[in-house]
């Protein structure tokens, strides 16, 4: 195509046109190559579909076990959708009820992640539905940081009720939260450096992404906010080669002994960012000294305490925040995901003296939308209606109890730990180092089993099912994810 424009440029010139020919010959030139550079577009499009299709298809084996629907959707998908996204097989939604997912061509899964820790009250669940259904008759939106409404207003007092804390800032995702809540660390406090651990996500927009130190892909060629990074109490792999409970948490000691005194003043800190669990980190679970010993160094320093509970808040770990499950209170805590019942909702917590700032230092134009809200509040309404507290404690115990049976009988499985219904099966090598390979081939051939499951950290299956499945959706979840290990180890 280059070459071909070369020479019509110099065939221009060679003849020495007039003005007037010049400029029609030019604009020949131009709709020329516009043309050509539309062929290699679509050449483009054609090749991008055509590799995540192949994968599909000839790499993973799976394209013979989703339908005609399907396989259209996801042609149209990759030559129109961003590729940012990473899809681990091709599924393509269409209804959903309880914790069951069917696909456009009618196969059914136990879906064993609830949409990332979203959907804890089920789909379709009907009384989240009749409350939708209520507010659309209603209104839908109403810029809620302009003008007043009730829907936000009685979500609010929920949240005081079931948090304690007695200021509530409504956006639309948990990346959104945490950014309002760094907004707020660097109101109150007057300073701007922040710390995080590393293998934390805090989401992927500029600010929360300075506290994210989960993958590399997710922040090269991007600034970020002056953050310091210390180590999580990953026990399984701890990073000092120590053992729990003889070392003492020394990562968490680390704040205090390298990262105050080598890295960042406690005087430059406005706050410390930590998520209860680590989710995308690996659903990694610390001891519960951790934390208490985290708030303990964050309150000595004068520094603030946030928690990221988008992925842990809501009951997913029992309790309404995950923080309840250690006994520590911080400053502000980011709500999201489950809060909005499958619709966008986030939400920043903290108590009235910290969120004082005043009007116009920050807002948004969706956050607490009517729907959103109606939504949220009959989820969470729900949810403590059928004891889901109780519930999740004993689920959870038995999800751990027969992944555990699992891992005497497959030695690839490393480590089961979780806490509450989110739970973490980390696969490794005979040496304990990871194996992402075999780990992405187990969720290959669980999907073709018909259940749902999603990676996280750098080997991790993560189990996060809606919290109100069944004994006997999890019971054969769990023995069709037998099926796939069998299939996957060989």
């Amino acid at each position: 195509m280059i070459q071909r424009s070369k020479i019509y440029r110099s065939k221009v010139r060679e003849r020495k046109e007039t003005g007037e020919e010049c400029i029609l010959a030019q604009k020949k030139t131009e709709e020329f190559e516009k043309n050509q550079g539309a062929e290699k577009s679509g050449e483009n499009k054609a090749m991008e579909a055509g590799q995540y299709l192949d994968f599909f298809e000839h790499e993973a084996g799976m394209f013979n076990i989703v339908g005609p629907k399907a396989r259209k959707i996801i042609g149209q998908d990759c030559n129109i959708i961003s590729a940012c996204a990473a899809r681990p097989y091709p599924l393509v939604v269409d209804s959903a009820k309880g914790s069951v997912i069917r696909d456009v061509d009618g196969r059914e899964y136990i879906d064993l992640v609830a949409g990332i820790a979203v959907m804890n009250a089920g789909y379709s669940n009907p009384e989240v539905k009749a409350a939708i259904s209520s507010q659309l008759e209603k209104m839908t939106h109403c810029a809620y940081g302009d003008f007043f409404a009730e829907p936000p207003v009685k979500l609010a007092k929920k949240l005081e009720e079931l948090s304690s804390y007695s200021k509530v800032f409504y956006c639309n995702s948990g990346t959104e939260a945490v950014e309002a809540a760094i907004k707020l660390a660097f109101w109150k406090t007057k300073r701007q450096g922040l710390i995080s651990f590393y293998n934390s996500f805090h989401g992927r927009t500029l600010g929360s992404l300075s506290l994210t130190c989960s993958k590399a892909r997710q922040k090269e060629h991007f600034p970020a906010i002056r953050t310091a990074h210390s180590h999580y109490a990953y026990c399984y792999r701890c990073p000092f080669k120590l053992e729990y409970p003889s070392c003492g948490i020394e990562c968490a000691k680390e704040l205090e002994n390298l990262i105050f005194r080598r890295e960042l003043s406690p005087k430059d800190t406005a706050a410390v960012f930590v998520e209860p669990v680590q989710g995308e980190g690996g659903y990694i679970v610390p001891p519960p000294e951790f934390h208490r010993e985290v708030r303990q160094i964050c309150t000595d320093n004068d520094v603030l305490l946030v928690a990221d509970e988008v992925q842990t808040g809501c009951f997913r770990t029992g309790p309404f925040l995950a923080m309840e499950n250690f006994g520590v209170r911080t400053e502000i805590s980011c709500l999201a995901k489950a809060l909005g019942g499958g619709l966008p909702m986030g939400a920043m917590l903290a108590d009235r003296k910290l969120m004082d700032w005043p009007q116009g230092v920050h807002s948004n134009t969706f956050g607490g939308n009517l729907l959103a809200s109606a939504a949220s509040l009959s989820s969470l309404e729900f949810l403590e209606k059928e004891n889901i507290k109780n519930r999740v404690k004993e689920l959870g115990f038995k999800m751990k109890q027969l992944l555990r049976e699992l891992q005497e009988n497959f030695p690839f499985i490393g480590d089961v730990r979780g806490l509450g219904m989110m739970v973490g099966v980390e696969i490794v090598k005979p040496d304990k180092s990871i194996d992402p390979i075999r780990r992405d081939r187990i969720l290959r051939e669980a999907f073709k089993e018909g259940i749902l499951l999603l990676p996280c950290g750098d080997s991790v299956i993560r189990f996060s099912p809606p919290l109100v499945i069944t004994d006997e959706e999890l019971d054969s979840g769990l023995e069709k994810f037998q099926k796939a290990l069998n299939k996957a180890g060989t």
